[in-house]
């Protein structure tokens, strides 16, 4: 359990260390940036592919194969249905911070881009959470490190689109806290959910892969060739996927 509760706090803590960063420096470059995600993307494509589905189809045993699939899907609509309420990354960052929004309205749309950070971080935490169910200690420390790693430059997108918008430091770093500790809770939830009920081990862990897929589908992936990147993108995104792949083997 100790060793769950520090994975929870390094999780959401890697979001506060992006938002260091973002104060640090506010005017990195598109391009570090996509470099940075899209290496990230790598990680937790091989962490929900060699970490999350691959197992839950071995734990599933006869029934393991669809099972997984439904997991998968399943995973991949819920956060779809929550992008239909609160839009991600992609949707809003890029507005977060135009001058056509002035005063209250403006500082209520960055919120907006905010919470939709945190509600989508609760899945990504509850996959960190999930992994310990398998027993597997190094392979849910892998996963958890790929989640970590995707956070970093989340919690540095989040600063100057709230500074810009005219939000206090002190409280821009309190609200960029508060998604990090999204990802605490979830994290711990996952834990739990899978301790209480091992039978429903196979299909958390393929949900939870399933809503990784989407997070780098749907999110990082985009925000990564929208910049004019795309090709040092692609092949940051291989290099964090064969290195996760080289980890997996040698301390499987």
């Amino acid at each position: 359990m100790e060793m769950v509760l520090l994975t929870a706090i390094g999780v959401g803590g890697a979001t506060v260390i992006g938002a260091a960063v973002g104060f640090a420096f506010k005017n990195l470059s598109h391009k570090f940036s996509d470099i940075v995600l899209a290496f990230a993307a790598g990680v937790m494509l091989a962490a929900a592919v060699l970490g999350l589905i691959l197992p839950a189809v071995e734990y599933g045993g006869t029934y393991g194969l669809p099972v997984t699939v439904a997991g998968v899907f399943t995973g991949a609509i819920c956060l779809n249905l929550t992008d239909k309420l609160v839009p991600h990354l992609h949707k809003l960052s890029g507005g977060a911070g135009e001058e056509a929004h002035h005063g209250n309205e403006r500082i209520n749309k960055v919120l907006l881009f905010v919470l939709a950070i945190a509600i989508h971080n609760l899945p990504e935490g509850i996959a960190a959470g999930v992994g310990f169910g398998s027993g597997n200690t190094t392979e849910a420390l892998l996963i958890a490190g790929g989640i970590a790693l995707q956070n970093i430059p989340e919690g540095m997108v989040i600063i100057a689109p709230m500074l810009s918008a005219g939000i206090k430091p002190k409280k821009t770093f309190f609200y960029a806290a508060l998604t990090g500790l999204v990802e605490v809770v979830g994290t711990l939830i996952g834990y739990f959910a899978v301790s209480l009920a091992s039978a429903i081990l196979p299909f958390a862990l393929a949900f939870a892969g399933g809503t990784m897929l989407y997070v780098i589908s749907d999110e990082m992936i985009p925000e990564t060739h929208s910049h004019g990147s795309e090709r040092g993108a692609t092949y940051a995104l291989l290099f964090g996927f064969c290195l996760m792949l080289v980890f997996d083997i040698l301390l499987g």
